[in-house]
């Protein structure tokens, strides 16, 4: 979704609002929660969404771990992508 930009100014104790077409376009209502993040030297704002959803499988699981960048892996999932590297380590080694 690049190529959408606009200015907004920061009021008076920090807070900015999010132009109702592009809360339509994210579907953020009033009351949703918000994720803010700093990526290098910019911020990232995006609808929150609690989950354990595996990034590989999109399965939700108990035994889902959160990884380092909230990197969600199921036990499936770890399989595959521990799988997936140790291949392509095997091709860089011949």
């Amino acid at each position: 979704m690049k190529g959408l930009s606009t200015l907004r100014k920061i009021d008076a104790v920090g807070r900015i609002v999010i132009p109702i077409e592009l809360r339509k376009l994210l579907d953020i209502g009033k009351d949703d929660e918000v994720e803010i993040i700093l990526e290098d030297d910019h911020i990232e704002i995006k609808k929150y969404k609690e989950s354990n959803e595996c990034l590989i499988t999109g399965e939700i699981t108990p035994q889902s771990r959160r990884y380092a960048n909230n990197l969600v892996l199921s036990p499936l999932g770890a399989k595959i992508l521990y799988n997936e590297i140790k291949d392509k380590q095997k091709t860089f080694e011949s």
